[in-house]
């Protein structure tokens, strides 16, 4: 039992911190990103479309990875800490429902306009990305809540 109780908690330490490698690249990303877009927009410079497009590419490549390793968290805590998650329900869910129903859909919605629209459409574009950063920044402070209501015993 000590075993099983052991490798679960090591497979969701691992699964953790991998995820929270990209957290703080992914916040910075986003907000970088979307004020090239902006400077891009207000000023026309190919400078900036090239660094937005340069470091949006950078950015895509960690969402992806931060999504998919986050999706693994959200899982982990049904399969691996199935009991602890009932009791702790009542405090985890809302944190959990504000990152993955606002936030999440927020981010993936506008993300995917930004990764779609062309450049003719620049003020769409770089309204698109702040909507991104904005909810990346809202998925973390849910994500910090987490972390601080719902300590593993």
């Amino acid at each position: 039992m000590v075993e099983l109780l052991l490798l679960s908690r090591l497979q969701f330490a691992i699964t953790v911190a991998f995820h929270f490698l990209f957290v703080p690249l992914t916040l910075g990303l986003a907000l970088l990103v979307a004020g090239m877009e902006t400077v891009y927009y207000k000023n026309k410079d190919e400078t900036w479309r090239k660094m937005a497009d340069f470091w949006g590419r950078i950015f895509k490549i960690n969402f992806a990875i931060g999504l998919v390793s986050g999706l693994a968290m959200t899982f982990q805590f049904g399969t691996n800490w199935g009991a602890y998650a009932e009791f702790m329900g009542d405090v985890f869910g809302p944190p959990l429902a504000i990152e993955a129903l606002f936030a999440f859909f927020l981010e993936g919605t506008f993300f995917g306009a930004w990764i779609f629209l062309d450049r003719n459409r620049q003020k769409l574009k770089a309204f698109s990305m702040w909507m991104v950063a904005l909810g990346t920044n809202i998925s973390s402070y849910g994500l910090s809540l987490q972390t601080v209501l719902c300590r593993i015993p």
